[in-house]
């Protein structure tokens, strides 16, 4: 191990000892201690899953970049191994920013952005940025091979590659910002990991469509390819776009040697409020899955009080649905940590509450409303005093609702509600988040929520009726 990495090691251990936990996270990956961000080089090798993250274990504020690693077996229990990635080297001294994981014949294969300020630190007025690599022979221990591609001319924040194989040949999308202050996808082709030429400009911001675009990823679902990436620099607009940053996709069509040919606009993946810097990756039954970073970026984060900071959102199954929109659902190995279930009778609800449960911090609740019989204003769920989820009869949407004034956090996401009337909703609940699925994953919601002491679980209606055609509760086993 080297003198960084044993120094990283060393701290972590530290700050692990100290580390609270009412935040803290029964069934999310969460880094041991310290700070956690994007989700990075997610794949599955040699029978074994791989979630490595960005990290600074030194204490629970973003900092220079590290990668945390952690491995499952089924993508729901996760083991914490050690830090594979610590910055010091002259291509990395300020960081080991986000990147990918392949299987390089054998040898599972790190490929990530190497930072350096050049005016001091926090300074990006002047960086340079380029892409590194790292192997193993054991899918613990790596080894840093330096530097494998520099950017080109007009070019200086140049970072986060996804890499693949296909068609023969290496690939690689890289976020990019050019000197015009205008977002962009680099495609690479690669001999080998090592020997990159640039293939084109997958595609390039329009007017009011970001300064920078960060962590592509770029992958076919169907009969059309996807390219997600999250743009920064979109204004809000009515409903969408109301996070800081944003993470989405655009659909097109496009072949090795081709231009990547749009069809559509910007579709927004996650309409909660935490939720940047997805991932996909093959699972070994070949299911598309996509994992992303469960906070967004210059928000308050009460966790940080307990000596950590982030975690990552459920692993997703991605298909498309007919429309070539895509679509998210929980993966099936999720039920696996289900206790005795509780079914949910069907109820008439009428200017009143009923609980459900006394304290929910580590379980999941499918719920179906019938929206053509349900006249209340509001009507819906609230966990404790902070958290609702409600459909808003008056604008026709399902809104999440957080309240959280000592945090300053407060806010409101939704998604319109479905043409036909029924409401299907499949909703996990941590202790720090709720994720809420909608009608199989048309829409989804993933936001941090900070209660206190009140976690009491109740349906409630407002003004009017409502019709809650049951469901069912678990209670979820810890990770």
């Amino acid at each position: 191990m080297t003198q960084h990495l044993a120094r990283a090691m060393h701290a972590l251990e530290a700050n692990q000892a100290s580390r609270g936990s009412h935040f803290y996270p029964r069934f999310h990956l969460a880094p041991p201690a310290g700070w956690m961000n994007d989700p990075n080089g997610l794949i599955f090798h040699n029978n074994l899953y791989h979630a490595f993250y960005q990290h600074h274990p030194f204490d629970e504020s973003w900092g220079p970049m590290h990668w945390g690693h952690a491995t499952s077996p089924d993508m729901v229990r996760w083991q914490h191994q050690p830090i594979v990635l610590a910055p010091g080297d002259e291509w990395d001294r300020d960081g080991c920013f986000s990147g990918s994981a392949v299987d390089d014949n054998g040898v599972l294969s790190l490929i990530y952005t190497g930072h350096i300020w050049l005016n001091g630190q926090g300074d990006d007025s002047a960086i340079r940025q380029v892409q590194c690599l790292a192997t193993s022979q054991d899918g613990i221990h790596f080894e840093k091979q330096g530097v494998v591609l520099t950017p080109p001319e007009g070019f200086m924040h140049f970072r986060d590659p996804k890499v693949w194989q296909e068609d023969g040949s290496w690939w690689m999308v890289i976020g990019a910002r050019d000197d015009s202050d205008r977002g962009q996808v680099l495609l690479y082709r690669g001999a080998s990991l090592r020997d990159w030429q640039l293939d084109r400009i997958l595609a390039k911001a329009e007017p009011g469509m970001g300064y920078m675009w960060e962590c592509p990823d770029f992958f076919a679902v169907g009969n059309a390819h996807y390219l997600l990436f999250s743009p920064q620099g979109i204004q809000a607009c009515g409903y969408h776009n109301r996070n800081l940053f944003q993470s989405g996709y655009l659909r097109g069509c496009w072949r090795p040697g081709q231009d990547f040919i749009q069809n559509g606009d910007f579709i927004e993946m996650d309409c909660g409020h935490d939720f940047y810097a997805p991932q996909s990756f093959l699972a070994g039954d070949g299911r598309r899955i996509v994992m992303g970073w469960m906070d967004m970026w210059e928000s308050p984060m009460p966790s940080k009080r307990e000596g950590w900071a982030g975690c990552l959102t459920l692993p997703r199954e991605i298909t498309a649905d007919a429309q070539g929109r895509l679509r998210q659902t929980p993966i099936h190995e999720l039920m696996s940590l289900r206790g005795t279930e509780h079914p949910v009778l069907p109820c008439i609800l009428e200017n009143q509450r009923q609980s459900l449960l006394d304290c929910a911090q580590a379980m999941e609740l499918e719920l179906n409303w019938d929206c053509c019989e349900s006249h209340a204003e509001r009507y819906g769920l609230r966990l404790g005093a902070g958290c609702e989820l409600f459909v808003d009869s008056q604008s026709r949407r399902l809104v999440l609702a957080r309240r959280y004034p000592d945090e300053q956090l407060n806010g409101d996401r939704s998604v319109p509600l479905p043409e036909r009337g029924d409401l299907r909703l499949r909703i996990f609940i941590d202790r720090s988040s709720i994720e809420v699925f909608v009608n199989e994953g048309e829409y989804c919601l993933s936001s941090r929520i900070y209660p206190q002491q009140d976690r009491q679980l109740q349906l409630f209606a407002d003004h009017g009726r409502a019709l809650c055609r049951g469901g069912s509760l678990w209670m979820l086993n810890d990770i």
